[in-house]
């Protein structure tokens, strides 16, 4: 079994600036790529961020400029350095990792969410 665990959310004037954290542990064999999403009430998640194990990086539009992720391969971990927030970045973020697991099998896993909140 593969954990993800995230932290780092909360409240934030806009203007202002948070960074989450995620920590894999359990079976793994190796992490191929790293990513965040995130969702707003009434809206699809939709990808923020993502790293591959290499560290090549994509952002969607609305945070390129903003936000930066990164990695720590030998604690894989991944986080998402945010600045610049605006209301329209409030949502629950959910870290997620494709996984090469310790039997060999690639699978998609998902942390439990964080709730980021941009309000004045």
């Amino acid at each position: 079994q593969v954990q993800l665990v995230e932290s780092g959310g909360g409240l934030v004037q806009p203007g202002g600036s948070l960074r989450l954290s995620c920590a894999a542990s359990g079976t793994i064999f190796r992490i191929n790529a790293m990513g965040w999403y995130r969702q707003a009430p009434g809206k699809q998640r939709e990808l923020v961020a993502a790293i591959t194990r290499g560290g090549t990086t994509n952002y969607v539009n609305s945070v390129k400029g903003r936000f930066t992720i990164s990695k720590d391969n030998a604690r894989n971990t991944v986080y998402l350095q945010m600045n610049s927030l605006k209301p329209d970045d409030t949502a629950v973020y959910y870290c997620n990792a494709g996984v090469l697991t310790t039997t060999l099998r690639e699978s998609d896993y998902w942390g439990q969410g964080t709730q980021v909140t941009v309000s004045s």
